[in-house]
């Protein structure tokens, strides 16, 4: 053990006075709460873009390959299903699943009220994963041979908003010429708490579209594909949109979704100012400790000097003391954002409003990582900018400090 390691254990556990003990624990104090500030607030941005995005990515897919017009209505322009394409997609190493869709609006009559939607229709190649895991009541439709009336799945907001419960049989008017109407019996209610999705669309079966538009069974309306990779998305996106025929279009969830996922990238900048204004709170009050325990230990240090330590030994000393310091401050700030994060995580104890924040509770992921990071990060800038202030030792003279005394 080296001589300024050995005074600097000592001032900083065996301290007897009242006032060192004071600001050594208020800087203790500050870097657990900077730390654990910070591993949260990243915990919970990551965990917000994770859940919204795989909300939205699980209801429409990663991108959607319709007919090149200008059609921009809720109704897409039919295409032909094309056998090559869905074989180069099903081929395609970064391609999840990719399943035919149609989409027509229409107006639900139940319970005497009436509901604008959007009828999205599916085949028996549609992934139910997100669906299932969105069920309120009741369970996702069929695909028997002979349906009547034809299954139905409508989000809570719908089924609160008309008074509908599984086994409901309701009316759905399609305006057309001629206007068609259709018996619907619901078949599940799902709750993804992203009001752009559970205002607008109710889930059935294609060849209902198909029927009301006197389509074939090889006419869609597009295709849903899922990426496996969802930061590979703009890399896949070009490479499947070169490979599509002149007649068709792709568009991406975040060209679709513009607005959410602009507001993710703003929770981005959010992380970035909290990280920094905590990281000047930690830095700030290791810096008034340290100028506050050398001016308690100006005696110590005129006495060092009179006995041949340099400078930069005693600003040794006081920088092993201030490491000390931060190490314990930032395993409490561990302890205290790892720990609470994976509480909410456990629990869903922190609650949020659905309606302005897409889900019902605060979501946290906790990267090993970013936890690895910030603390490297933290212990770097405390003791490179601590170096500064370190140098007051050098204006003491010992003389002037031992009368100080």
């Amino acid at each position: 053990m080296s001589f300024a390691s050995f005074i600097a254990g000592r001032i900083t556990f065996k301290s007897k006075r009242t006032f060192s003990k004071l600001i050594v624990r208020i800087a203790i104090i500050g870097i657990m709460l900077g730390l654990g500030v910070m591993i949260l607030s990243l915990a919970v941005v990551k965990g917000f873009k994770r859940e919204i995005r795989e909300k939205v990515r699980g209801f429409n897919g990663d991108m959607r390959i319709i007919k090149y017009d200008l059609n921009t209505s809720f109704e897409n322009s039919p295409i032909t299903r094309d056998t090559l394409l869905e074989w180069k997609l099903k081929k395609d190493k970064s391609v999840e699943y990719m399943a035919p869709y149609a989409t027509k609006p229409g107006i639900i009559k139940a319970s005497g009220d009436i509901e604008g939607v959007v009828l999205k229709g599916v085949d028996k190649t549609y992934d139910w994963t997100f669906l299932k895991s969105c069920l309120v009541a009741g369970d996702v439709i069929s695909f028997p041979d002979s349906v009547s009336p034809y299954q139905l799945m409508i989000s809570q907001t719908t089924a609160n908003r008309l008074r509908l419960r599984v086994g409901d049989k309701v009316l759905m008017y399609f305006v057309q010429d001629p206007p068609r109407i259709r018996s619907f019996r619901v078949k599940g209610i799902f709750d993804t708490s992203i009001q752009e999705v559970d205002k607008t669309y109710v889930i059935g079966d294609l060849s209902i579209i198909q029927k009301l538009n006197e389509q074939t069974a090889g006419e869609i309306g597009g295709y849903e594909v899922r990426i496996k990779v969802f930061a590979m998305l703009d890399t896949a996106a070009g490479q499947i949109n070169s490979a599509l025929p002149i007649k068709l279009k792709l568009t991406t969830i975040v060209q679709s979704y513009a607005n959410i996922f602009d507001w993710l990238g703003i929770l981005d900048v959010n992380a970035q100012v909290m990280l920094i204004l905590m990281l000047l709170v930690a830095v700030i009050n290791m810096i008034s400790a340290l100028l506050i325990m050398i001016l308690e230990r100006t005696s110590m240090i005129g006495m060092l000097k009179a006995m041949g330590s340099s400078n930069w030994t005693i600003q040794r000393i006081f920088l092993y003391n201030a490491t000390y310091l931060i190490g314990i401050g930032l395993l409490l700030g561990n302890i205290f954002g790892v720990g609470l994060g994976w509480f909410q995580d456990a629990t869903h104890f922190f609650k949020l409003d659905p309606n302005s924040y897409y889900m019902t509770f605060i979501p946290v992921e906790i990267d090993f990582i970013d936890v690895v990071l910030l603390n490297i990060g933290t212990m770097v800038v405390c003791l490179v900018v601590l170096i500064i202030p370190s140098m007051l030792i050098a204006r003491i003279t010992p003389v002037k400090a031992i009368r100080f005394k």
